[in-house]
């Protein structure tokens, strides 16, 4: 009975004195917080006017839910005797991802890395959850987009927002389906832009990524970033983690990026890239003290043959500091600025030379050097299980190579057995130099036994790759 009377009045103290010491108005507006003595308006924190619900209301239903199937060799472990494993076996394995609707007749884009290599791609809309064969009409490896079709009508098309307007600061939502989980929208900043993170697996990658703190995860890839409108602003590709899970860091393609090469894709089927004939470095400590401590722009360190009016008019050691008026504070600023032009457009390039600034103008080139419409030369063996094209005469002056074929599509067959993917670049066979396409081609068919290949990787790296009984 003691005990339980101490307790009663202790409570009854400490509760009074709590009533007493605490304003009221404090333990009734759930808005408002006391922190380190000051008051808090979380509603106020979040800013007035904002709509995050409008903002999903719009977006939502214009992200689909994408599955693929793909098939796989698994390895029995006999790959390091032979170079490749000659017991493995064929199987088949799913994967999911998000993707946009661009128009009412059913045209969508998505990462390249979510339907790379897929032998089916089904598309499931976010309301009816109706499903859609979808047909590939192109991809591009540089951009990691690609651009699908399904036969459909009356879809809820997406609008887009111009990305170069967006601000850092800005509130954005992303849209996708992260693990399975169908129309899930989270809520960020714009935390950055001008991102490169090089996870771009191509010779000639496109990286000015948007930073931002949305919670993105497996599954977000191809999925929209939108403005407070439920506008695109970029198509969710990456995350920054160590764990493969959001940790903070994710990173999404600028609208402005995905509009021209969707409009690229659409028109011929493949990407109209023009290019400077320069190669192009940030500025890194060493070279801002050798310029007086120039802190923004890219540093020239390689004029090749292939633009004439590079050639003519730019110099190795000249620094890029705008092009067409825009400001160039890095290499992924030049890459993004250089994606939206075609071949035969003509820009004005600012440049630092001998400490003065001057500009230039500088008619751009298609891949293989003209200013028409590219047209890659297209290969295939059915022995060796692939699609091939030419190298062009950018690639050959990048690595320094006269000759070539770039793997396009794998199927099954030889290329297949030797653990080869699409992108890889094979310069000769059993050493012979300068071969055509159709004779590297040729020459790999025929060959028994030992066979020697010259490759570079999709990142560029250079080897001499050695197969046997293959």
């Amino acid at each position: 009975m003691i005990i339980i009377l101490v307790a009663s009045v202790s409570g009854l103290c400490g509760a009074g004195l709590f009533v007493k010491m605490m304003p009221l108005n404090s333990l009734t507006d759930q808005n408002n917080v006391i922190t380190n003595g000051r008051m808090v308006n979380y509603s106020a924190a979040i800013g007035e006017g904002l709509d995050f619900v409008k903002a999903s209301e719009i977006a939502t239903p214009s992200v689909v839910f994408i599955k693929t199937t793909s098939e796989v060799q698994h390895s029995n472990g006999f790959g390091w005797f032979f170079g490749f494993d000659p017991f493995g076996s064929i199987g088949e394995v799913a994967s999911t991802g998000s993707g946009v609707i661009l128009s009412k007749d059913g045209y969508i884009v998505t990462n390249n890395h979510v339907i790379k290599g897929a032998k089916t791609i089904e598309v499931v809309l976010n309301k009816t959850k109706r499903t859609f064969k979808a047909k590939l009409i192109g991809s591009h490896a540089s951009s990691d987009l690609a651009l699908l079709k399904i036969d459909a009508e009356n879809l809820s098309a997406i609008q887009f927002a111009n990305s170069d307007h967006l601000k850092v600061g800005e509130w954005v939502l992303a849209v996708g389906n992260p693990f399975n989980l169908t129309s899930t929208v989270t809520a960020g900043i714009v935390s950055a832009k001008g991102r490169n993170i090089s996870i771009v697996n191509d010779q000639f990658p496109i990286e000015s990524f948007i930073q931002t703190d949305a919670a993105i995860n497996p599954g977000n890839s191809g999925g929209a970033l939108v403005d407070l409108n439920g506008n695109l602003v970029g198509i969710n590709t990456a995350i920054a983690s160590k764990t493969g899970s959001y940790v903070g860091y994710g990173f999404a393609i600028p609208s402005k990026i995905v509009a021209k090469i969707i409009k690229d894709l659409k028109e011929f089927g493949h990407v109209q890239r023009a290019f400077s004939g320069i190669s192009v470095e940030d500025i890194d400590g060493e070279l801002a003290n050798k310029y007086k401590n120039q802190q923004s722009g890219v540093y020239i360190n390689m004029v090749s043959e292939s633009c004439p009016d590079a050639k003519k008019y730019l110099q190795s050691t000249d620094i890029i500091l705008k092009i067409n008026g825009h400001e160039i504070e890095n290499k992924s600023m030049y890459d993004e600025q250089m994606a939206y032009y075609r071949p035969g457009d003509k820009i004005t390039i600012a440049i630092l030379r001998d400490g003065k600034t001057i500009e230039k103008i500088i008619e751009l080139v298609n891949e293989d050097g003209g200013i028409s419409e590219y047209k890659p030369i297209l290969l295939s063996s059915e022995i060796l299980g692939g699609e091939f094209e030419s190298v062009t005469k950018a690639q050959k002056d990048l690595f320094k190579i006269n000759s070539g074929i770039k793997i396009l599509k794998i199927k099954q067959g030889r290329l297949a057995n030797m653990g080869f993917a699409e992108g890889y670049i094979i310069v000769s066979v059993n050493q012979a130099k300068d071969q055509l396409p159709n004779d590297i081609i040729k020459s790999i068919e025929r060959s028994q036994g030992r066979l020697i290949l010259e490759i570079i990787t999709p990142n560029g790296q250079k080897s001499i790759n050695q197969f046997y009984n293959y």
